[in-house]
């Protein structure tokens, strides 16, 4: 793979990448999958291999950065309410899925939902 590939974005479900990726593709933007191919064989790993990640060329990523706020949705509550970030009150977090240690990256199901705020970086459980 191409070291110049950058992450955009990371998601739990290929679908969730895929669609990403065709609105990308349709900008004439190249997009790579990666662990795309293990997560559809075993979905059950998403949180201990961290989810897709949608890799776009360096040059491209300010644009597929733009494209990808537009069509983002963002964390929501049970009650379909966005989550806010507790340092900086805002709208825009994410799911987390980055596990530490050996524990989680054996037993993922036991690691509690974290989210990211895409403002101030910080990260926090609902």
């Amino acid at each position: 793979m191409n070291s110049n590939y950058k992450v955009i974005g990371t998601f739990e479900y290929v679908a969730d990448a895929e669609l990403l990726k065709t609105r990308l593709e349709a900008e004439g933007i190249p997009v790579l999958l990666k662990d795309a191919n293990i997560m559809q064989a075993e979905p059950f790993i998403a949180t201990a291999i961290g989810g897709v990640k949608v890799m776009v060329p360096g040059e491209n990523e300010a644009l597929a950065r733009s494209l990808y706020d537009e069509v983002r949705a963002y964390a929501q509550d049970d009650a379909g309410n966005p989550l806010k970030c507790p340092n900086c009150q805002a709208a825009r977090m994410e799911r987390y899925l980055r596990p530490k240690g050996v524990w989680y990256r054996l037993f993922p199901f036991l690691e509690p939902r974290k989210y990211v705020c895409l403002e101030c970086g910080m990260i926090s459980k609902p």
